[in-house]
């Protein structure tokens, strides 16, 4: 299961990267996202050599590739290793997969002109963290399904995938204000949010504004709290079997809350790239305790951690 999710992640991560670059204008990258989506249809006749030799001049020099552009230099060896999986499998991971693509094409040839994205209203934040992440939960939740899954509990995931996705890709939005603008040319934070705190959207890390876009990304973090008890739901009925473990997703669900914490504290440090983040100490101390833990212990881990650092938490119960 690890490896089937695995595989499936990587598919994901070389269209993310291509969405992502500062380098490639929109119109060739909106042509390689279509091209890549085209790529993935198993009754579409484009191969992914097509794609690779699309992507090729777009590749950052051997020894200056970061993790994710080395992903992309090897989307055939990824391609190989998926077609490889059992067809079960394949049908699983496909679908969602293309439709991350295919809404990341979307955003980009909807704000090409603008050079980055431009999120103008809440309903069209939660429409990019839908394609985003949401569909990385639907992923997760037809690998997950397949073979005998009664029919609640299969309900119930479908019912709360999207909002696990949506939970982290809200909160590393709200956390990465800074980054996403000096870095990739991106304003998630909603013009419409912004506008009601008198921040003119261009301007997002103004220092002249940086209380007010400081109160829009506590508004956001809020926000994100919204998809927390639907979140913990998804958690607690996941299915833990073919190697599935409830660590590996209640340690990034933790992390969020940790990192929602921080950001309802300290919301300026998005802005002003001092970043937000929870500590090392902490991240051990959450991925400590989970190993093995149970379904059981989320809530009051949960409970916890949105007060204080837990490994505070734990030395004050020692």
């Amino acid at each position: 299961m690890a490896s089937h999710i695995c595989i499936g992640y990587l598919l994901c991560r070389i269209a993310d990267t291509v969405e992502d670059s500062s380098s490639i204008a929109p119109d060739e990258q909106a042509h390689l996202l279509r091209l890549y989506d085209r790529a993935l249809d198993p009754d579409d006749d484009t191969t992914v050599d097509e794609f690779v030799a699309a992507v090729q001049p777009h590749l950052p020099p051997e020894g200056e590739q970061s993790d994710d552009w080395m992903v992309v230099a090897n989307t055939a060896r990824v391609f190989r290793t998926f077609e490889a999986l059992p067809e079960d499998v394949r049908e699983a991971v496909t679908p969602p997969v293309r439709e991350l693509v295919s809404g990341m094409a979307m955003f980009v040839e909807r704000y090409s002109q603008t050079g980055g994205l431009r999120i103008q209203s809440r309903e069209e934040l939660e429409e990019y963290c839908y394609y985003a992440a949401g569909t990385v939960g639907n992923l997760i939740t037809n690998l997950v399904t397949r073979g005998n899954v009664d029919s609640e509990r299969r309900s119930r995931l479908y019912d709360t995938a999207e909002e696990f996705g949506l939970l982290l890709q809200l909160v590393n939005i709200a956390k990465d204000v800074h980054d996403d603008y000096t870095s990739e040319n991106n304003v998630y934070l909603p013009a419409d949010w912004l506008d009601d705190a008198g921040v003119p959207q261009e301007e997002v890390v103004d220092p002249e504004h940086n209380d007010r876009t400081a109160s829009v990304v506590a508004r956001t973090a809020d926000h994100a709290k919204s998809f927390l008890d639907d979140a913990q739901t998804y958690l607690e009925t996941v299915p833990l079997r073919e190697g599935n473990t409830l660590a590996a997703w209640a340690i990034p669900f933790l992390l969020a809350v940790g990192t929602l914490r921080e950001l309802v504290a300290n919301p300026e440090h998005a802005v002003t790239g001092e970043g937000v983040k929870i500590s090392r100490q902490e991240v051990f101390a959450v991925v400590s305790e989970m190993n093995g833990a149970s379904s059981e212990s989320l809530a009051e881990m949960r409970e916890i951690i949105s007060r204080q650092p837990f490994h505070r938490a734990t030395t004050n119960l020692d």
